[in-house]
């Protein structure tokens, strides 16, 4: 077992990042505004005291050990921690209860988020709260590097480290350009456009959301003629405006846009898409537990 001896200090870590980020001694001492000779001689006692090999050197390339590629990520986790805790400090010091960092896709701002915001500023006025629209991959990758504090997404599951809870069920809507032939009240079901393009969400925005609306398709008796994809409303809107093609959203999606288009909610289908609240239950925000109890 590796042990940390009482001379290793912090600064030889930060010493350690700077070099295993710039791979270049030079660069690094330059970065920390020491001398390059004085870098090498902390970065020699601080392998010394480990007992272990950082740093390759072959001909003025620097290369990471496995045990440095290894120290390398644990420490900057580890810092990243440090300054989180340090800056929550600062926040209680300020007369802030703390700070929430929130991902979430566009169509959780129509009704969730913001009713989200105002549960939390009636019950927790001092907390300052940041939003930061993302999609349903970046938000998992944000909350696993605590980055984000919580997200909201469309995805039916999500990898190891991630508690995932349902908030919000809603219908499909179909999407046409408000003078086409079809509406409201001549719509019987979706084989009605089998012969005309879609626009859809790209799987990239959520592969289980693709794969239901698919689902949607084979039940209707057809495979969709997909035009386009894009992982933003607006987009797929202004094409549907246009006359390029129809398509299948989340029915709160027809909420904050004016455009000549038109949404036909399909309510006799059994599918429904789910908007989901996501977090990492080793987050150590001191406010997320609290505000989880609004959700």
């Amino acid at each position: 077992m590796i042990t940390l001896s009482n001379q290793l200090e912090l600064r030889h870590i930060m010493y350690f990042l700077a070099v295993a980020e710039e791979l270049h001694f030079r660069k690094a001492a330059e970065r920390l505004y020491i001398s390059q000779p004085g870098l090498s001689r902390q970065i020699k006692k601080m392998e010394d005291e480990l007992g272990i090999r950082l740093f390759e050197r072959h001909n003025r390339k620097v290369c990471l050990t496995k045990a440095g590629i290894y120290l390398k990520n644990e420490y900057q986790s580890i810092i990243k921690s440090m300054n989180k805790v340090q800056s929550h400090a600062q926040l209680l010091h300020n007369g802030q209860e703390g700070e929430l960092k929130i991902g979430y896709i566009g169509s959780a701002m129509h009704q969730v988020i913001p009713q989200f915001l105002l549960n939390i500023k009636k019950q927790f006025p001092n907390i300052h709260v940041k939003l930061q629209e993302m999609d349903n991959q970046s938000q998992t990758a944000s909350i696993l590097d605590q980055d984000i504090d919580v997200g909201f997404v469309r995805m039916d599951r999500v990898g190891r480290g991630i508690d995932i809870r349902p908030i919000y069920e809603e219908t499909f809507s179909l999407v046409l350009p408000k003078k086409h032939s079809i509406n409201k009240h001549n719509f019987t079901d979706l084989s009605q456009l089998k012969n005309e393009p879609f626009i859809l969400f790209d799987s990239s925005y959520s592969p289980s959301y693709y794969e239901k609306v698919m689902q949607i398709f084979d039940e209707a008796g057809f495979s969709p003629i997909i035009s386009h994809k894009s992982v933003k409303a607006n987009t797929i809107y202004r094409l549907i405006e246009n006359n390029l093609g129809a398509a299948i959203v989340p029915t709160s999606l027809k909420e904050g846009y004016d455009l000549d288009i038109q949404f036909i909610e399909l309510t006799e289908i059994e599918h429904r898409t789910t908007l989901q609240l996501v977090w990492s239950g080793g987050n150590q925000n001191p406010v997320l537990e609290s505000v989880l109890e609004l959700i």
